[in-house]
């Protein structure tokens, strides 16, 4: 029968639980208590057909512990006068936590709660909102709030995260719990002593006035003639971003790649130079000032993601155009087509027509369901003639032969005589 039993008012009590309630409780003192239980009990018709299961369903609410039953008297037309359960409740705290077996974790939360109050009172109401969040943090409950205290003493330190010395603080304390202490500062520390316009786990260092890790970029000079340091040529070169926004270097033309070894094969070209784009954000490259002066052009994945970074490069250089991210490239390369496991949904703005109308097909599933082409999988004769084509590499036309002995180091294992054209 489908008639309330003592399991089915455990769960209804352990949602209370699981919503944070009961801990809550202990924060604010308004108390939950009592709380009624939901009981459904037997029709009028399953009391005539069922009378001894009635009978032994009341007998086993009245054996589940914890639970007070309030009653009610019915008068059956067979069975006659009947005293049936009308609601049921749980009294006190105390039973609902021994009911829960949750005795142990009640303490442990007190124990949280006191040691906030004496030390860090004006996290008393994160504690509120996030009361099981706290029991998780229980075992460095008082390393955190030592944080805290220190923050509040050293407001924008102006040093690394793994310089802070705190007592029992290991270096990469702080750095593993950004996210909570995150919350944190922002409830204790003043405004003024924090960037609003950093936000986030990843700009934690810098919205509370630490030293941040400097960003590096990674580029190579694609030019043998022009070099950074005196005798070293074609060098795989990373600079900390600031260093590289200092750079003057009589170059035309920068190609961007998402692909380490694309970026590490790129052949020799007449005042040009290449950089690897992973591992940092455009705001890092935008602040190079001097790339505004420079032909860009970006080599990204031809999928939804490839054209949205491309559009994100635009906001800091609208100069930028790309390379081989056109339909004629994705069509060659049919026998490399994968999946794109999450497309991006939004809006690009920055793309020219045909930018925005394969984008557009892609985002769609015009040609195939998740299409993508990832860049790795073009073929070298195919970007040999691509360069070829770039009005601004201003230099002898590049042969296919030479390119590819640049590449691989042997023309002929391609089968392709010096000067052959590429289909």
């Amino acid at each position: 029968m489908n008639w309330t039993s003592s399991e089915d008012l455990q769960r209804q009590l352990k949602r209370y639980w699981e919503r944070g309630d009961l801990l809550r409780s202990l924060v604010s003192g308004a108390t939950l208590f009592p709380v009624q239980l939901v009981c459904k009990g037997p029709s009028s018709r399953e009391i005539t057909d069922n009378f001894a299961q009635v009978r032994a369903w009341i007998e086993e609410l009245k054996r589940t512990p914890y639970i007070q039953i309030n009653w009610q008297d019915v008068r059956h037309r067979v069975q006659g006068s009947q005293r049936l359960p009308s609601t049921l409740v749980v009294e006190c705290e105390n039973d609902a936590y021994a009911w829960l077996d949750l005795m142990d974790d009640r303490r442990v939360f007190i124990d949280l709660l006191e040691m906030t109050r004496s030390k860090q009172a004006g996290l008393l109401p994160w504690l509120e909102r996030n009361p099981l969040q706290a029991l998780q943090l229980a075992p460095v409950w008082h390393l955190l709030l030592d944080v805290v205290g220190w923050m509040q003493q050293h407001p924008a330190p102006g040093i690394y995260l793994r310089q802070v010395d705190i007592p029992g603080v290991q270096s990469k304390f702080i750095e593993r719990h950004r996210a909570v202490l995150s919350e944190w500062f922002d409830c204790i520390l003043p405004e003024s002593v924090q960037i609003p316009a950093k936000s986030g786990v990843s700009q934690f260092a810098a919205r509370y006035g630490f030293l941040e890790k400097p960003v590096r970029i990674r580029f190579r000079l694609l030019d043998p003639e022009i070099t950074l340091f005196e005798g070293i040529r074609g060098a795989d070169i990373t600079l900390d971003a600031p260093s590289f926004c200092q750079l003057k270097l009589p170059i035309r033309n920068v190609l961007i790649t998402e692909n380490e070894i694309n970026f590490l094969s790129l052949p020799h070209l007449k005042e040009s130079m290449a950089i690897f784009g992973a591992g940092y954000g455009w705001d890092a490259l935008g602040a190079a000032h001097w790339l505004r002066e420079k032909a860009l052009y970006y080599w990204g994945d031809i999928d939804t993601h490839g054209f949205a970074i491309l559009d994100r490069l635009r906001d800091h250089y609208p100069q930028v155009c790309s390379i081989l991210m056109d339909r004629a490239t994705l069509d060659a390369h049919r026998s490399f087509w994968g999946t794109e496991q999450q497309p991006y949904s939004g809006r690009l703005e920055r793309l020219t027509a045909d930018e925005q109308d394969l984008f557009q097909d892609l985002q769609a599933d015009r040609i195939r369901q998740g299409l993508r082409l990832e860049q790795e999988h073009l073929g070298f004769a195919w970007v040999c003639q691509a360069l070829n084509r770039l009005p601004v590499i201003n230099r002898k036309r590049l042969e296919y032969g030479v390119l590819v002995n640049e590449f691989l180091g042997d023309s002929s294992s391609v089968g392709l005589q010096k000067g052959s054209e590429v289909p």
